[in-house]
């Protein structure tokens, strides 16, 4: 994979990263389960889709056990700045612009490069709640691109 491009003095305007928060739930509580989301092959994920994924599973956890049964952390930050040198289209769009010449971009987001069998997202909870921490995962990796496995990291002696 190549280097993440995060030389931010060189750009002008470095996208705000649409990740509201990293850690929820009950933060002081220490839980025995925890089950996290892994990459299987390496993949770029953007900050709006860590996003989506976080909200879908964050609001699953929150139904199903409550406010103080789960603790939902997300483990990747988006470093890479992703540029796009605008084409114009249409007649007459060949004299307005310059083609590749000058071909830097404007930043237009940022996204998190992983490597295989990076952890995602994680969720620690009890173990019964283990199925409901499983099918959140299971809601954010649709959330997400590339393809995804859930990992039982503790507790695995704790489930039936």
């Amino acid at each position: 994979m190549v280097r993440a491009y995060t030389r931010r003095d060189y750009i002008r305007k470095v996208p705000v990263s649409r990740i509201v928060q990293y850690d929820m739930g009950n933060l002081s509580h220490r839980f025995p389960v925890t089950i996290s989301l892994t990459v299987k092959k390496p993949v770029q994920i953007r900050h709006n889709a860590l996003e989506a994924a976080r909200i879908a599973s964050n609001r699953y956890m929150q139904r199903k056990t409550g406010r103080l049964g789960y603790h939902l952390k997300i483990r990747v930050y988006p470093h890479q700045i992703v540029r796009e040198n605008p084409m114009a289209t249409g007649a007459g769009a060949d004299r307005v612009q310059s083609g590749m010449r000058n071909a830097f971009g404007k930043s237009i987001s940022s996204e998190a490069f992983l490597s295989k069998n990076q952890r995602v997202i994680s969720i620690y909870t009890n173990a019964k709640n283990f199925e409901d921490g499983k099918e959140a995962l299971r809601r954010a990796s649709m959330k997400l691109p590339g393809q995804f496995r859930i990992v039982v990291d503790e507790g695995a002696d704790l489930i039936k």
